[in-house]
């Protein structure tokens, strides 16, 4: 091996724990390592290295060298030696890849930056040969000179972007020769001359020069600047138009970078480009924790409908499958609920959901089907469904209301309240039926409705535990220590904290209910706010690290609910989802 030259300013960099590069890094500040490798020629499969070169670099001052020939174990081909001037004897020497693995990972440590001209070239052999011998790839930030000198020299500078080209134009104090250590100081100067023009780009830290050289469109490049100065706190930020309209609305729990990452490459969305273009400020709201923050940006959606939000845009539109008040009740498909109803189900996002859940019920208790609003007094002609044996036949009087409300009412009732399991029965054993007639796509649409209440009910039954409780205080360990403190009321989110470490929560859960919002109970399963807010404080409280502080009554479900069905509704979904890629391949 050649002799190799390394500086090792910290112990830092051989610390596993100390983790990436952080993009918000000054590009003065950061550490690079400038890598260059002489290879067969072949592939990258693990071997083919013939030298590596590389050079530690950080505010122009050079930290560390290490190179070294490396014997790839296969013959040299010879338009290799005649580029190169590296000879079969001169590898003969030279150590395995696997020997020079473990110095050159050490020498590219965590705190550092790999840089290479045409680094996906580079960096594929390295990946190659680490997976090929056992070591792990440390995966760290990637510089490439060659796609930073695309965005920062033009055709009228340079003619190409060639190591040789960008050389001469810098005057670099080393040619590169295609000899690996010749080659890598070649691109450390080029480097620093890249560096030098990105001031003018607004281009200052790591991150910013690593997503400025990827391909980013020209509204990205023109509307950068709006994400400057935005705080790195959890919360809210707006994309807002010229007349201030909401264009868009998005929750992080770092503002400042979640916006920054819409300016990069990663953000390929159409409809998010458009949005960029028609974009003139950012504005954020900082939030306690990533639960208000998920909470504000719903209704935020919720109250401007930005155009460039797809989902949660109008929480009003759901419906409801409830039971008509009427002797002989029917289901109906309403868009919400009055004080007075009791039979129930929902809320459906779509009217096909619910017709889907009224379809299961109709399989499985005789509620009838017509439309008319029926008679106790006078008898109405019958349908096709009774003459089929489908319906009771309460038009006709064949049954009476109390019987009706028995077979029919009462298991309705039951199945959304507290327990599905007389539909359940009802619809499994129809499946079996249809199977055992191989009419396997009536059982499949059988199965679909099967799932769609017993989704609707679980949903209904969890929803209603927490709404019906006046006031729920919880709390969360805060990553950074204290606690993340939250007030519910009634399944909306009233008020939200921090305490701070080494504080106890109760006084700040104090002020926080001091200040709370006001919550009206209603009639329903979320009386008081959307089920999607509802549902995303529901998901906040089943964390396991969640702390139950206080509550005004007690939170139960039923004990024989729709989520004791939960595996067969899983089963039920996952057998459907099968069967529309089955259909879709």
């Amino acid at each position: 091996m050649a002799q190799q030259e390394y500086v090792q300013e910290s112990l830092a960099g051989l610390d596993p724990a100390v983790g990436g590069v952080d993009p918000e890094l000054p590009l003065y500040a950061t550490t690079f390592v400038v890598v260059d490798l002489e290879t067969t020629g072949g592939a990258p499969d693990g071997g083919g290295i013939t030298e590596i070169g590389a050079v530690k670099v950080r505010g122009g001052e050079e930290l560390g060298v290490l190179a070294t020939l490396v014997n790839p174990g296969v013959p040299i081909p010879p338009f290799i030696t005649v580029l190169t001037g590296i000879t079969q004897a001169m590898l003969l020497p030279a150590p395995p890849i696997e020997q020079v693995l473990p110095s050159f990972l050490e020498f590219l440590s965590a705190d550092a930056v790999l840089v290479a001209h045409n680094a996906p070239y580079d960096v594929g052999f390295l990946k190659a040969a680490c997976a090929a011998h056992g070591y792990r790839w440390p995966s760290p930030r990637v510089l490439d000179t060659a796609a930073l000198a695309r965005r920062v020299l033009t055709r009228d500078e340079v003619p190409n972007r060639k190591l040789g080209t960008l050389a001469a134009y810098f005057r670099t104090a080393t040619q590169p020769t295609h000899r690996a250590l010749d080659d890598a100081k070649a691109t450390v100067d080029v480097l620093h001359g890249l560096i030098a023009r990105l001031g003018g780009h607004r281009v200052h830290t790591i991150g910013e020069a690593i997503e400025f050289a990827r391909a980013v469109t020209p509204t990205q490049r023109r509307k950068r600047h709006l994400a400057e100065g935005l705080p790195k706190v959890p919360g809210v930020y707006i994309f807002r138009g010229a007349d201030d309209r909401p264009l868009y609305v998005g929750t992080s729990v770092d503002i400042a970078t979640r916006v920054r990452s819409y300016f990069t490459a990663a953000e390929k969305r159409a409809r998010i480009s458009e949005m960029l273009a028609a974009a003139e400020r950012v504005e954020a709201v900082e939030c306690a924790h990533s639960l208000e923050a998920e909470v504000r940006e719903l209704r935020l959606i919720g109250a401007h409908a930005p155009p460039y939000n797809r989902r949660s845009k109008f929480p009003e539109r759901v419906v409801w499958l409830k039971l008509t008040d009427e002797p002989y009740p029917r289901l109906s498909v309403v868009r919400g609920l009055a004080p007075g109803d009791e039979a129930y189900l929902g809320p459906f996002t779509s009217r096909r959901a619910a017709e889907l859940a009224a379809a299961a019920f109709h399989d499985a208790v005789p509620l009838r089907q017509c439309t008319h609003r029926l008679s106790v007094r006078t008898v109405t002609p019958a349908c096709a469904l009774a003459e089929l044996g489908r319906c009771p036949a309460p038009c006709e009087h064949r049954i009476t209301p109390d019987e009706y409300a028995a077979r029919a009412v009462t298991p309705f009732r039951a199945a959304t309240a507290s327990d599905p399991q007389v539909v359940v029965d009802a619809l499994l054993a129809r499946i079996e039926v249809l199977a055992d007639a191989r009419r396997y796509e009536e059982a499949a649409v059988v199965r679909s409705r099967l799932a769609a209440v017993l989704r609707a009910a679980s949903r209904m039954q969890r929803l209603a535990a927490l709404t019906g409780i006046a006031e729920l205080a919880a709390a969360r360990p805060a990553a950074g220590g204290g606690w993340e403190l939250a007030l519910v009321r009634h399944g909306r989110l009233a008020g939200a904290g921090v305490s701070p470490p080494g504080v106890h929560p109760r006084p700040t859960i104090a002020a926080i209910r001091a200040t709370a919002e006001t919550v009206v109970p209603g009639h329903g399963p979320v009386p008081a706010a959307s089920a999607e807010e509802t549902e995303r404080i529901l998901s906040w409280l089943e964390r396991p690290e969640t702390r139950l502080v206080e509550m005004s009554s007690g939170w139960a479900s039923p004990v024989a609910g729709a989520g004791r069905f939960r595996a067969l509704l899983t089963k039920a979904e996952s057998a459907a989802s099968h069967q529309l890629s089955t259909e879709r391949s």
